[in-house]
């Protein structure tokens, strides 16, 4: 079973990270398979494993904000396993392609200022 859960946290600062790290960090400890996403965090388990987890973590996000808005979306195909590489592989072989991924993250300050120096002096930064 693939899980794609999402827990919004309200009424406090616009930027909700310290409130999901914490959520996180339940489900990482839990030893299921997970992908976090930009949005959501999609996990994949049985139902007697995931929903507890799920209880788990709309409980924490309730204990650091007054009002949580969780959404659970459920995949459930009888005998399937292997779901968070599965379904984007599959889209991959149909399209006969890798599919973009985000893998790297923004740059930090100093990388920005790092880069705005290199093209002054007009040099490239990271290049071999």
């Amino acid at each position: 079973m693939l899980i794609e859960l999402s827990i919004t946290p309200l009424g406090g600062d616009a930027h909700a990270s310290d409130e999901l790290a914490e959520v996180l960090k339940i489900v990482d400890e839990s030893g299921l398979p997970y992908q976090l996403t930009p949005t959501a965090t999609c996990i994949e388990g049985a139902w007697d494993e995931v929903m507890p987890l799920i209880k788990r973590c709309h409980q924490r996000a309730r204990e650091m904000s007054p009002h949580v808005i969780t959404t659970i979306k459920i995949e459930d195909e009888e005998g399937a396993t292997g779901k968070l590489t599965s379904n984007v592989r599959s889209l991959e072989e149909k399209l006969g392609r890798k599919l973009g991924r985000a893998e790297t993250t923004a740059p930090t300050k100093v990388e920005t200022k790092a880069s705005a120096a290199a093209a002054e002096k007009d040099i490239s930064i990271g290049k071999d």
